[in-house]
């Protein structure tokens, strides 16, 4: 197993403990540091024995930076730290009451092809190593990408397409029917990306690091568990910046001052995505587990203690 899960299985196993260790991992400074640094730093998480305070850094950025399948280092627009500043400017755009379909559209395809390619780089590809990306793989990603941008553009397409003028209605479209959407749309998209690991399965772990075999069941929850995550994310972020937009436009300050709204909401999606990373990254365990009676009878006795570990991906 390697050393970074070893750290997940050590010390991520309660809510609050993995909240604490993303709020490290996101910083975006750690995005500064070169390849060679970040290696060399997992190579020192990968001796092992007590780590010191030097050794705690290097720690951090080996977790943030290395995938904990392959060990290799990962692209720089697609590692944690870099989420919230290359996706919060495309997820205020994608919120935004456009005008056009046109403009929807492309901020939808944005937004969904930004958050493909992190759900793929960030999957679990331990039955993958060696193996480069399948043309079926591909085309799936593609079609996620397209379909999802067609769906995130919904409201907007409704609007024109109805002729849409009454104010009740254009809200519903614009700042209702987005939210239970975004977030339909954030488990589709982890869930038909990542479809492989629940077709082939992914490695499962016995309580000592040991790797015991190959499991479908595993693959499918950490699917699902990432998606549920992911989920959770965007629906957030779509629906508390609404809400409060819709308190604050009751009251005399904003009454008077409408020309405020726009870059409330605005700020409000930022922030309110930058508190819901860490927290939707932390829903889940990153070594997952699973109990004996839902894994395949070929793997049940390999769970001495009642239950198997897995890589859950991010």
């Amino acid at each position: 197993m390697e050393p970074n899960l070893l750290y997940w299985k050590s010390q991520g196993q309660s809510f609050v403990s993995r909240l604490k260790i993303w709020f490290n991992l996101l910083d975006p400074t750690s995005l500064l540091c070169s390849d060679v640094e970040i290696q060399k730093a997992h190579a020192r998480v990968g001796r092992g024995g007590k780590l010191n305070e030097k050794d705690g850094n290097a720690l951090n950025l080996s977790l943030s930076s290395v995938h904990a399948d392959s060990g290799a280092v990962l692209p720089l627009v697609f590692r944690p730290p870099a989420f919230l500043p290359v996706s919060a400017p495309v997820v205020v755009a994608s919120f935004l009451p456009h005008s056009s379909v046109k403009a929807a559209l492309f901020w939808q395809f944005l937004l969904q092809s930004y958050s493909a390619g992190f759900n793929y780089t960030n999957r679990n590809s331990s039955t993958e190593q060696g193996k480069k990306t399948s043309l079926k793989q591909l085309v799936l990603i593609a079609g996620t990408v397209s379909y999802a941008a067609c769906a995130g553009a919904l409201p907007q397409i409704f609007i024109n397409r109805l002729g849409v003028r009454t104010k009740p209605v254009q809200n519903f479209f614009r700042f209702i029917l987005p939210v239970p959407l975004s977030a339909a749309l954030a488990f589709f998209n982890v869930f038909t990306v990542r479809s492989e690991e629940s077709e082939t399965g992914i490695q499962v772990f016995d309580s000592n690091g040991n790797l015991v075999g190959i499991s479908k069941a595993a693959g499918e929850k950490a699917v699902r568990e990432t998606a549920l995550s992911r989920a959770a994310l965007f629906g957030t972020t779509a629906a508390v910046p609404s809400l409060l937009v819709s308190l604050l436009q009751r009251t005399r300050l904003f009454q008077r001052n409408s020309l405020l709204v726009a870059p409330l909401r605005h700020i409000s999606v930022a922030f309110v995505l930058g508190l819901m990373i860490p927290v939707s990254f932390s829903l889940f365990p990153q070594l997952g587990m699973i109990k004996k009676e839902n894994v395949e009878e070929e793997l049940q006795a390999a769970a001495v203690d009642g239950q198997l570990f897995y890589h859950r991906g991010l």
